[in-house]
């Protein structure tokens, strides 16, 4: 991959967007992990360069380590113009204790993904009140192995504008790596080093549902995730091991995901 011309293209693409649409700011949840970090890095020479503030928010639950929560406040700190990071623990168990006095016999509040779904849309309540506050729009920080996994909440990760959207996971780290030695030789050691943490960390889905992402998709690395998942929409494979079977049957189990919301069309609305 040619890191230069492809930063060079998102950041062209982001600032076009900015101005065609008259966007006054940005809103990007930062959650400590590698994408988020990514989009700050990519995004804030442009923001800059426009005199707009790109707004970070952490908003961390007791399910995040506190390594995390470190990571994300060097990115925020060091990369976004207005940095604020406050828990969301009190929101979400008003919601669990909502649905329990109502659903309570019907709820297992041990339900990691529930808890988890719950925590995703909180936090995009958050970023799409700030957005809204601001005339700005909130950042997508999926990756595109991400989307062909389903490895996101729906209405709860997914924003306006995707700037790494379309880079496999692998994509993401080479991206990240050639960052942060731009920024090492341009002097800006605070940055580059936040970056480098978060290229270092274990990838997880800061939702408490598992210790690692790979850990959830059943997978031993990034590299053999997307190699079975470009094999796979390439045609070439099969489902020929337990490992590509687990990666194929999670891509093809969340394509409702990719299909949402599903409407009816018109023509079989009007079918006789």
């Amino acid at each position: 991959m040619n890191c230069s011309k492809v930063i060079s293209n998102i950041r062209s693409n982001f600032k076009n967007y900015m101005i065609s649409n008259n966007l006054k700011s940005v809103v990007l949840g930062i959650s400590g992990g590698i994408d988020s970090a990514l989009c700050a890095a990519l995004l804030k020479p442009v923001m800059d360069e426009l005199n707009l503030p790109l707004i970070g928010l952490s908003l961390p639950t007791k399910s995040n380590k506190s390594n995390e929560n470190h990571r994300a406040n060097d990115i925020g700190l060091y990369f976004c113009k207005n940095f604020h990071c406050y828990d969301i623990d009190q929101t979400c168990d008003g919601v669990y204790d909502d649905i329990r006095s109502e659903f309570g016999n019907n709820v297992d509040n041990r339900n990691t993904i529930y808890k988890g779904n719950v925590k995703a849309r909180i936090r995009m309540i958050n970023l799409y009140a700030i957005a809204g506050l601001n005339n700005g729009m909130v950042i997508s920080t999926d990756n595109y192995s991400e989307l062909m996994l389903g490895f996101w909440t729906l209405h709860g990760d997914v924003g306006d504008y995707g700037p790494i959207q379309s880079l496999w996971k692998t994509e993401v780290y080479e991206l990240a790596k050639y960052l942060v030695e731009d920024l090492t030789n341009s002097g800006h050691l605070k940055q580059a080093n936040a970056l480098m943490a978060c290229v270092n960390a274990d990838a997880t889905d800061g939702l408490g549902v598992s210790n690692t992402s790979l850990e959830q998709i059943g997978a031993d690395s990034w590299e053999q995730v997307d190699n079975i998942l470009k094999s796979y929409l390439r045609g070439d494979i099969q489902k020929n091991n337990e490992m590509e079977q687990k990666v194929i049957d999670r891509h093809l189990n969340s394509q409702y995901k990719r299909n949402n919301p599903y409407n009816i069309s018109r023509e079989d609305l009007f079918k006789d």
